[in-house]
């Protein structure tokens, strides 16, 4: 089996579940395999020196990063990287092309992007941040929905878990699914999410409307996933015109009624089919959906994976 070396790129202000996070899904996959050089993990600061990390806690890089080794998996962690950062931005844009995999987690994506190493990618980062980034880089294509994003040898992904996630479709792509999910397991997070899950719930995800008779269409749509929500149904639920009401809930929420009924359904789906037993068929008839064809559309066009793989990745080495 080829070793494959891992670099963490550290630096003062980083955000420390960051590092740790990725960290242990290759350490545990090491442990998982039974062969400590499946993956070679190595630490690496600006200067070699110890870096502070935003919660006050201290890390002690193996080295100076002109001393780390070729890096396989090159990392960068997320925080807020002091006046040193644009040494930081220079080694990355030298060296971060020569790695195999490029790899942000969280505000990470914007250090690749200021050395220029997400130009022309679609990329993703901490859902508070996505702005900035989409602002300061336009030669990105920012993607705020996804939990983790990846594009050809670069992926970049959101807020601290999103990390681990990312993480662990690495290690299945290099050693399989089996060996990600039992690393999983081990570090009690449930399985493994798809990357393109979106980062927050619809009812998150959305403004909570000013008026209270649209607030109360939110909470009616919520609950009753499997109810008639057309926007018919929905505006005489809100006493006002279909029309009308369809511009005051787009406008107050940011989304329009179909997308908001959509991702509600979706994610109700999703919980039953990782939390019961049910059919493919009867989980369809409970999220709204007339058939189960219809429920597949639905998770091909939001998750980018039917409703019986993601069954299966939530559920399958349960």
């Amino acid at each position: 089996m080829s070793e494959r070396t891992v670099v963490v790129v550290l630096h003062d202000g980083v955000q420390s579940l960051d590092v740790a996070g990725p960290m242990e899904v290759f350490a545990g996959a090491c442990a998982v395999l039974g062969d400590p050089s499946a993956y070679r993990l190595r630490t690496a600061s600006t200067d070699g020196r110890p870096v502070r990390c935003g919660s006050g806690l201290t890390l002690v890089p193996d080295g100076a990063l002109d001393d780390a080794p070729a890096a396989h998996t090159l990392i960068v962690p997320g925080g807020d990287p002091d006046s040193d950062s644009a040494r930081l931005v220079d080694w990355l844009r030298a060296h971060g092309p020569r790695a195999e995999r490029l790899v942000s987690v969280c505000t990470g994506a914007l250090l690749l992007a200021a050395a220029g190493l997400l130009d022309g990618r679609r990329a993703t980062t901490h859902w508070s941040f996505c702005d900035d980034l989409s602002r300061d880089y336009p030669e990105v294509e920012v993607d705020p929905d996804p939990i983790f994003v990846r594009d050809g040898t670069v992926s970049t992904s959101a807020g601290v878990t999103a990390g681990i996630d990312l993480a662990l479709a690495l290690v299945e792509e290099d050693h399989g699914w089996e060996v990600a999910q039992t690393i999983a397991r081990h570090l009690v997070v449930f399985l493994r999410r798809p990357g393109n899950q979106a980062q927050f719930s619809a009812a998150l995800a959305t403004q909570t409307a000013k008026r209270e008779p649209l607030r109360e269409v939110q909470r009616w749509i919520t609950e009753h996933p499997g109810a008639d929500l057309s926007v018919e149904s929905l505006a005489t639920r809100a006493r006002l015109s279909p029309r009308h009401f369809a511009r005051a809930f787009q406008t107050e929420t940011g989304v329009t009624p179909g997308r908001y009924v959509e991702r509600v359904r979706v994610e109700h789906a999703c919980r039953l089919l990782t939390d019961s037993s049910d059919s493919v068929a009867a989980i369809a008839r409970s999220a709204g959906y007339r058939t189960p064809e219809a429920l597949r559309r639905a998770f091909v066009k939001t998750l980018g994976t039917p409703p019986a793989e993601y069954r299966r990745r939530f559920r399958g080495a349960a």
